[in-house]
Order: C-alpha cells, then sequence, then structure tokens
C-alpha cells in the first residue's frame, strides 16, 4: 500500500509526495523549490507518513470486504 498526495495547476503536476520515498518530489521549476521547502519541513513529513496508516491500512480492508 503507497499514500500518494499529488499537486496540479493547469492539469500539471508540479510535486508529489509518496509515502515509499517518504518525501516530496518535483517535477517543474517551481515544484522542485516547493518540494525543497515542504521536505525541510520533518513536522509535515512525519504527518504525511502517518496518513498511510490513519487512511490506507484502515480503509484497505474494508474496500476488500466489499469486493
Amino acid at each position: 500500500i503507497e499514500y500518494i498526495r499529488s499537486y496540479y495547476f493547469n492539469k500539471v503536476e508540479y510535486a508529489r509526495f509518496t509515502s515509499s520515498l517518504g518525501k516530496f518530489v518535483g517535477f517543474t521549476q517551481y515544484g522542485l523549490k516547493q518540494a525543497d521547502y515542504w521536505n525541510s519541513d520533518t513536522s509535515y513529513l512525519a504527518q504525511l507518513n502517518a496518513e498511510k496508516e490513519r487512511y490506507c491500512l484502515h480503509n484497505i480492508g474494508i474496500w476488500f470486504s466489499n469486493i
């Protein structure tokens, strides 16, 4: 299971957080700057890493039980 949070502007993805990497990756010039800024905030990264357990792992059992 992987938690992904993507950021878009005008249908172009400029940054993405993935729980497998545990950090942000930028895809545009602006996204690279934002990713560096967000990666420097360790409390924000810890919060997003906890989202995997809070949201994904909690709901996976519910989703598979409905199949």
